[in-house]
């Protein structure tokens, strides 16, 4: 063993201390070089090079047209939680208007009324019926609010899927073309 470095590697300066060193008795700078840092291994093959994004037919890239769609799904399910607020708060509101009567005032709930029956009885077996009417709720503004602007959104996306399948197939016919000439 010689006591001078190999002839390819330069001999290193003394360590001089750095603030680490100074407070870190136990952090010794490296005595020598390490191997020269690979972007990969040798042998591993380069990776691929990104794919392009998929080109997106002109019509869908319109702005107009992006906005105006995001615009009625906004509206559709604006409409969709305005009726699933009326059909819950319907029933849960009268449940809850039953449980609160009931606990603070059980003298309103035990007053009798003709055939023996009371006032909680009575409001109990009208607990149906407001569920009945949840759902005629539910239903009515499916009807008047939801299936329009579902409709509407449905038809516009048929209309953008004719188109594509119209310009897909002219794409076809095109490529059919020009195979034939050749």
């Amino acid at each position: 063993m010689s006591a001078y470095p190999p002839p390819h590697r330069p001999p290193h300066p003394p360590p001089t201390p750095t603030p680490t060193t100074q407070h870190l008795p136990h952090a010794f700078p490296p005595s020598h070089d390490s191997s020269p840092s690979y972007t990969t291994y040798p042998r591993q093959p380069h990776p691929p090079e990104p794919t392009p994004p998929p080109r997106h037919p002109a019509h869908a890239c319109r702005p107009t047209h992006t906005a105006a769609r995001r615009d009625e799904l906004r509206r559709l399910r604006g409409a969709y939680r305005w009726q699933r607020r009326v059909a819950t708060l319907t029933a849960l509101g009268y449940f809850t208007l039953f449980l609160v009567l009931s606990a603070y005032a059980p003298g309103s709930m035990t007053r009798a009324l003709s055939g023996g029956m009371t006032t909680g009885l009575l409001l109990g077996v009208c607990q149906l019926p407001v569920a009945c009417l949840a759902v005629a709720l539910y239903e009515y503004t499916a009807r008047r609010r939801v299936d329009p602007l579902s409709e509407r959104l449905r038809l516009h996306t048929e209309a953008d899927g004719q188109q594509e399948r119209q310009q897909q197939n002219r794409q076809q016919q095109e490529r059919q073309r020009q195979e034939r000439g050749r």
